[in-house]
């Protein structure tokens, strides 16, 4: 027998060199080789450890069969019993980036095997696993994987090995939210100090309680008249027109929607519903606009309160949808909707 570590591989349908969105309904496949990064992956291993097989799966079918798919390839891990699973990296790849989170996650809580993948800052299936799986600072394409295996092998290692992984700087993963006790030469007064006077003197320093970075968002000016305004509706909250005719996702949305309304006194059910996989849709099935009040904003115009409701309404998801993503999507709709004259936007969520 080999005294080689185990590792078991995880990509969608394009790292697995099967095809693009036609194959991104594929349902999970085990095959025995090395596929895609795997392969060098493996490599980066200093033949200590060996990829054992790679699971192949399709991000729509992931994504729209969540636990079907964990079944089976819970199921597969069980049988290679790997000392470590590896996915990814999902770099900023929505579907894929959830799908790479949710099975890490599973792996580790219900299997009991440590698990490292890699991902872009803002994607969104990082906070689904960064409490439980290593998850490695990425690009947001795939042009950063040279970058990422090395960092991803080199945490593999240590785990099959049971040497203990070092910080976040020196390992190059994302912060995981833990804190752990540590004995150092000079008291924390002292340090406190030391980088004030560095601060002061312009020298560099490391802060050992780095703050969250927002952004700064400056609001716009108000609207002088809303008797004569054109007011527009959007919402994150998913409320579609039946059928969703544009196939917008439930979760980790890579597309928004624009739909005629300009008929309409209110978004009545069926004609409309909910697609948003982050809440309890009955009560916004039953009645849309509890979510997009299109019915409220008609009667402000029937009275006066306000000048006109643009004729289009704009729609998407917001649970688990990356950062880049929204922004997109506020850049477009924005662009559409001050060419059109709109004055200003109710924008509601869940």
């Amino acid at each position: 027998m080999s005294d080689k570590f185990k590792v078991l591989y995880y990509v969608n349908q394009f790292f697995g060199q099967v095809g693009g969105e036609d194959k991104a309904g594929m349902a999970p496949e085990f095959r025995p080789e090395k596929v895609g990064p795997a392969l060098g992956f493996e490599g980066l291993l200093n033949k200590e450890g060996e990829v054992v097989g790679t699971i192949i799966c399709g991000d729509n079918f992931f994504n729209e069969n969540k636990e079907d798919a964990l079944n089976i390839i819970l199921n597969t891990v069980k049988e290679a019993a790997p000392d470590v699973f590896v996915a990814g990296p999902a770099f900023n790849a929505g579907r894929y980036g959830v799908a790479c989170a949710e099975i890490s996650k599973a792996v580790a809580e219900r299997l009991n095997i440590p698990v490292v993948t890699g991902m872009y800052v803002e994607n969104p299936g990082l906070d689904i696993c960064k409490e439980i799986a290593y998850v490695v600072s990425t690009s947001d394409s795939a042009g950063g994987m040279r970058k990422a295996l090395p960092a991803m092998a080199a945490i593999t290692s240590k785990l099959a090995k049971g040497i203990e992984v070092g910080s976040p700087e020196e390992e190059g993963y994302i912060a995981r939210g833990m804190r752990k006790t540590l004995f150092a030469e000079k008291r924390g007064s002292q340090r406190a100090v030391e980088m004030l006077l560095a601060r002061l003197k312009g020298q560099p320093f490391q802060t050992e309680m780095p703050m969250p970075v927002f952004d700064v968002v400056p609001p716009a000016p108000a609207i002088k008249d809303l008797r004569k305004a054109t007011i527009a509706l959007c919402t994150s909250g998913g409320i579609v027109p039946e059928g969703n005719p544009d196939h917008i996702q439930s979760a980790s949305a890579q597309k928004w929607g624009k739909y005629q309304v300009g008929s309409r006194d209110a978004l009545n059910a069926p004609d409309f519903y909910t697609t948003h996989g982050g809440y309890d849709p009955v009560y916004a099935n039953e009645i849309p606009d509890r979510v997009a009040p299109l019915d409220i904003l008609k009667e402000f115009e029937k009275e006066g309160y306000i000048g006109k409701v643009y004729d289009w309404f704009c729609t998407t998801t917001g649970t688990g949808t990356a950062v880049s993503k929204a922004r997109e999507f506020g850049t477009e709709i924005g662009a559409q909707l001050k060419e059109a004259g709109v004055d200003g936007v109710i924008l509601t969520s869940t």
